[in-house]
C-alpha cells in the first residue's frame, strides 16, 4: 500500500513500532529467571522491571528486524515503543480523562483469571478448545427429607461445589417441582444448606436437569446470582489452590482437589457416577493454562457510550471495513460489548495512575493523578499534610496503550484534535482479522473519544499465515516459520509475492511449493532484465539511443504505426496498467499479483521476448531492431513499476541497472492510465498465437526434433494473409519452421492429403507435410509396437474391473483409481489408432 501510493504521488507514512506485550514478555522473563532459580517476588518490582528492560534490549528487536528484512517501507527514524516517554504520557492522560468523565471505574466482578500468570486476562485473550474430560454426577440431599430425597447434579468441576449458593431446576420440570423452595445440603461442607430455586435458564435436558449455582466460579452462574440476589462465594486463591472456604481441602491445587473430592464422595456414597464428556475448555492465549472464572477487584472502562460512536462511524460511511463481511462481525461485537477490564496484575507495563490513602478503604478512597507529586498534593488538600499514599500495584492492559497508537504516536495530547483531521492516515493494515476487536475497534473508539474523528477511513483485514497443512503456527506443534529463514532460502521478493497473493480476509497456507514457484518467477524477471540489457545499444552509441528514445508509445498514432507483435504487447500493457491500478485502488492485491504475473510470464517473456529475437538477431533493418528495443525497454520499465510494491528488491536492482536512471524506482511515478490500445492488433496477434501453438503441438505429437525446421503452408483469406505474412520471421522462429519453405495461400496446397491439417481459426489453417516431420515407415512400425503394448495394458485393467472379486473386496478408492486409469488408457489407445491409420493412409497415397 505504502509503495503504491508513494508512486502515485501521495504523501505517505508507515509509522513503525511495537507494543510492550505485557503478559507475554513478563511470562518469558519469569521463565528465564526460573531457569536460574530466581522468583520474581524475590527480586522485587524495580529489579524485575530492570531485568525485563535488559531482555527487551537484547531480544526486543527480533520482530523489527524481521519487518525490515521483509522490505517494509517504513520511516524507521520515527519508530515507537509503547513504553516510550511520549506514549506513556498519552496513556496516563487517557486514563485520567476517561476517569474524569466517569467512564473508568473500580469494582469486584467476574473476570478470566490466569493462575500461573497471576493476572486477569480479557475475554479476547481466552481461546476455547474442545478437549476430553469428565462429567461427574453427585447427590445433594434434600434437608429434612428421607435418604431417598436427593437431587443429582452433573458437573465438570466438582471442586467448585464449596462455592455453591443455590441449586436450580427448571420451573417446568415436573421431576423436581416438589423440591422448589426447600433446602439442599452441599456435600462435604459439614451440612451447609443452600436454597433449591427455579429458573428458566436451567436446561432440563443437560445432565440431570439440576444445576449447582457457583457464582464465584462460573460466568453464567455469576449473572444468574446477580439477577436473583444470591450471595457470591469464592473458594479459590489467586494461584489456583482452594482457600479456607473449602475447609479440609484448603491449600490443594484445584485439579488435585477434584481428584481427592471425588474419591471421598465415592467413600461417603454421594458419588453417583462419572462419564467421559467433551469439554469446551478456556485456555490462556499466552500461557496455555486453563483459565479460572474468578470474582476479583479490577479496573474497568464503560464501553457502551464509546461503542455507540464507533458504530455510527461505520453507519455514516466514515469508516469502511474490508472485506465487507467483517463489518457485520464488527457491528455485532460493538452492539453486544461488555465493559473492558483494563487492569492486569503484572509488573511490566504502564502502572495504573491511581494512589490510595494509607489506612483508608481502597474502593472508596483513592486519587487519580498524572504524577505521584500531583497525587500527593491532592491527598494533602483533602486529608491533611501528614497523609501517606501508595500507588495501585497493577498495570494497564497492553491493548489500552495500543488503542491510542494512531494519535499518541503523532503527538497527542500536545496536538489539538483539529489537527488530527488533516494528518490521520487513510488506511490501517493490521496483522489479521483475529485482532479486529483487540485493536482495530478499540483504536476507533479511542480515536473518536480523544480526537473527535475516526483515526482511519479504511480498515483492511487480511488472514493468518498458516503452515502448509492449514494449521495455526505454534511452538507446540513445531511448525513456526521464521521469515528470516525463508528469506535466506527463497529471497524476500518471493516471500512477499507469495504472501500478497492471498485473498483478503482469508487465511493463507504457506507451502514451500508456492515459494519455490515464486522464486522461479523472481529468477524469470531477473533473466528478462539480463536479456534486455544485453540487447540494448551501447551507451556510447549516441545515435542509436537518440533513435530509440524517439518512440513514444503513449500516443495513439505512434502505437498504430508499430508492427503487429509490438503493437500487441504495448496494447496489452496499457490494458494491464488500467486493470492493475483499479485492483490496487480496490485493495485486491491478490488480483494485482496474478494479473502482473500472467502478463509478464505469459505475454511478455514467453511471447514478446521470443518474438523480438526475430528483430534483434534475424532482421536486416536496424530501424525494426530499434523499435523492438524501445518496446522491450518501455514494457519492462512499466512491469518493474507495477511489481515494485510486491517485489521491491529485485525490481529496484533491475531498475538501477537500466540506462539513464535519474531516480530510484521507489520514488518513480506510477504508470499513466487510460493510454491507447489497439483491439484489432490484439485480436490479430492472438490468431498468430493460436497458429503457433497448433504447430508446436503437432511437432510434439509427432516427436519432431527441436532443432529440425519443417515446411508449412498457411491457408487463409487475403486479410489474414496480409498481416500474418508480414510476421513470417516471427512465425518461423517461434514455430521452428523453415523460413524459405513457409508459403501463404488462399487455397489447398497440392500435398494437403499427405500433410497434417491444423485449424487455428475460422479463416486460418495450416498444412504441415508429414514427410518433413517423421520417417513415415519407421513411425508406422513404432506405433504398431506401441499400440500392441497399450492394448495389453488396457486389457489388463479391464480384466481387473470385470472381476467381481476385485470390485467387491478392494477399497473403493483403489477401484476408482483403476477405473480412471482404464478410461485414460482407452483415450490414448483411440488416439494412437487414429494416428496410425492416418500414417498408413499417407503411405498408400
Amino acid at each position: 500500500m505504502v509503495r503504491y501510493h508513494r508512486m502515485k504521488g501521495r504523501p505517505t507514512l508507515w509509522l513503525p513500532g511495537t507494543d510492550h506485550a505485557g503478559i507475554a514478555t513478563q511470562l518469558v522473563v519469569e521463565r528465564m529467571l526460573a531457569s536460574e532459580g530466581i522468583k520474581r517476588v524475590e527480586l522485587g518490582r524495580d529489579e524485575f522491571t530492570n531485568r525485563v528492560w535488559e531482555w527487551k534490549e537484547k531480544y526486543g528487536g527480533t520482530i523489527t528486524n524481521q519487518i525490515k528484512r521483509l522490505g517494509a517501507s517504513c520511516d524507521w527514524t520515527r519508530e515507537h515503543f509503547t513504553l516510550d516517554e511520549q506514549l506513556s504520557r498519552a496513556v496516563i492522560e487517557a486514563f485520567v480523562r476517561l476517569h474524569e468523565k466517569g467512564l473508568i471505574y473500580q469494582g469486584s466482578y467476574m473476570v478470566n483469571w490466569s493462575p500461573n500468570l497471576q493476572t486477569a486476562v480479557s475475554d479476547l485473550e481466552v481461546e476455547y478448545s474442545e478437549e476430553p474430560g469428565t462429567l461427574y454426577y453427585i447427590k445433594y440431599r434434600v434437608a429434612g427429607g428421607s435418604r431417598s430425597d436427593y437431587l443429582t447434579i452433573a458437573t465438570t468441576r466438582p471442586e467448585t461445589l464449596f462455592g455453591d449458593t443455590a441449586v436450580a431446576v427448571n420451573p417446568e420440570d415436573e421431576r423436581y417441582s416438589m423440591y422448589i423452595g426447600r433446602q439442599a445440603i452441599v456435600p462435604m461442607t459439614f451440612g451447609r444448606h443452600v436454597p433449591i430455586i427455579s429458573d428458566k435458564y436451567v436446561d432440563k435436558d443437560f445432565g440431570t436437569g439440576v444445576l449447582k449455582i457457583s457464582p464465584g466460579h462460573d460466568h453464567n452462574d455469576y449473572l444468574l446470582a446477580r439477577k436473583l440476589g444470591l450471595p457470591i462465594l469464592n473458594v479459590m486463591n489467586k494461584d489456583g489452590t482452594l482457600n479456607e472456604v473449602a475447609g479440609l481441602y484448603c491449600g490443594l491445587d484445584r485439579f488435585e482437589a477434584r481428584k481427592r473430592l471425588w474419591k471421598e464422595l465415592e467413600e461417603t456414597g454421594l458419588a453417583v457416577k462419572k462419564e467421559p464428556h467433551i469439554l469446551r475448555v478456556p485456555r490462556s492465549q499466552r500461557g496455555g493454562e486453563i483459565i479460572e472464572p474468578l470474582v476479583s477487584k479490577q479496573w474497568f472502562v464503560t464501553m457502551e457510550p464509546l461503542a455507540d460512536k464507533a458504530l455510527k462511524a461505520v453507519e455514516r460511511g466514515e469508516l469502511t471495513i474490508m472485506p465487507e463481511r467483517f463489518e457485520k462481525i464488527y457491528n455485532h461485537w460493538l452492539s453486544n460489548i461488555k465493559d473492558w477490564c483494563i487492569s492486569r496484575q503484572l509488573w511490566w507495563g504502564h502502572r495504573i495512575p491511581v494512589w490510595y490513602i494509607e489506612g483508608k478503604d481502597c474502593e472508596e478512597e483513592y486519587i487519580v493523578a498524572r504524577r505521584a507529586e500531583e497525587a500527593l498534593q491532592k491527598a494533602r488538600e483533602k486529608y491533611g499534610q501528614n497523609v501517606e499514599i501508595y500507588q495501585d500495584p497493577d498495570v494497564l492492559d497492553t491493548w489500552f496503550s495500543s488503542a491510542l497508537w494512531p494519535f499518541s504516536t503523532l503527538g497527542w495530547p500536545d496536538v489539538s484534535s483539529e489537527d488530527f483531521k488533516h494528518f490521520y492516515p487513510t488506511t490501517v493494515l493490521e496483522t489479521g482479522h483475529d485482532i479486529l476487536f483487540f485493536w482495530v475497534a478499540r483504536m476507533v473508539m479511542m480515536g473518536i473519544e480523544f480526537t473527535g474523528t475516526v483515526p482511519f477511513s479504511n480498515v483492511y483485514l487480511h488472514g493468518l499465515i498458516r503452515d502448509s497443512q492449514g494449521r495455526k503456527m505454534s511452538k507446540t506443534l513445531g511448525n513456526v516459520i521464521d521469515p528470516i529463514d525463508t528469506i535466506k532460502e527463497y529471497g524476500t521478493d518471493a516471500l512477499r509475492f507469495t504472501l500478497a497473493l492471498g485473498t483478503a480476509g482469508q487465511d493463507l497456507n504457506l507451502s514451500m511449493e508456492r515459494l519455490t514457484a515464486n522464486k522461479a518467477f523472481t529468477n524469470k524477471l531477473w533473466n528478462a532484465g539480463k536479456f534486455l540489457l544485453q540487447n540494448l545499444p551501447s551507451l556510447t552509441d549516441t545515435s542509436a539511443w537518440e533513435t530509440l528514445l524517439t518512440h513514444k508509445f503513449h500516443q495513439e498514432e505512434s502505437l498504430l504505426c508499430l508492427p503487429l507483435p509490438e503493437c500487441w504487447v504495448v496494447s496489452k500493457l496499457h490494458v494491464l496498467v488500467d486493470t492493475v491500478t483499479t485492483s490496487y485502488d480496490k485493495y485486491f492485491f491478490g488480483d494485482v499479483g496474478r494479473e502482473i504475473y500472467d502478463f509478464f510470464w505469459g505475454d511478455f517473456a514467453d511471447w514478446y521476448i521470443e518474438a523480438s529475437k526475430a528483430r534483434l538477431y534475424h532482421s536486416e533493418g536496424q530501424s525494426v531492431a530499434s523499435i523492438s528495443q524501445a518496446v522491450l525497454l518501455y514494457v519492462f520499465e512499466n512491469i518493474l513499476k507495477m511489481l515494485h510494491p510486491f517485489m521491491p528488491f529485485v525490481t529496484e536492482e533491475l531498475w538501477q541497472a537500466l540506462p539513464s536512471r535519474k531516480e530510484a524506482l521507489v520514488v518513480s511515478c506510477w504508470p499513466q492510465t487510460s493510454l491507447p490500445r489497439d483491439a484489432n492488433s490484439i485480436r490479430r496477434f492472438e490468431n498468430l498465437q493460436v497458429l503457433i501453438r497448433a504447430i508446436r503441438n503437432a511437432r510434439a505429437e509427432y516427436s519432431v526434433e527441436p532443432s529440425k525446421r519443417i515446411s508449412a503452408s498457411i491457408v487463409a483469406n487475403s486479410e489474414v494473409i496480409q498481416y500474418i505474412s508480414k510476421e513470417k520471421e516471427v512465425l518461423a522462429l517461434l514455430s521452428r519452421l523453415d523460413l524459405q519453405n513457409v508459403h501463404f495461400t488462399d487455397s489447398l496446397p497440392g500435398d494437403a492429403n499427405q500433410s497434417v491439417h491444423l485449424v487455428a481459426g475460422e479463416s486460418l489453417e495450416a498444412y504441415l507435410p508429414l514427410a518433413d516431420m517423421v520417417d513415415i515407415s519407421a513411425e508406422v512400425q513404432r506405433l504398431t509396437k506401441r499400440l500392441s503394448k497399450m492394448q495389453a495394458e488396457y486389457n489388463g485393467l479391464v480384466a481387473r474391473l470385470n472381476s467381481p472379486k476385485f470390485v467387491e473386496k478392494a477399497p473403493e478408492e483403489i477401484v476408482r483409481g483403476v477405473q480412471e486409469k482404464a478410461a485414460e488408457a482407452k483415450d490414448k489407445l483411440t488416439l494412437t489408432k487414429n494416428r496410425l491409420a492416418f500414417l498408413k493412409s499417407t503411405v498408400s497415397v
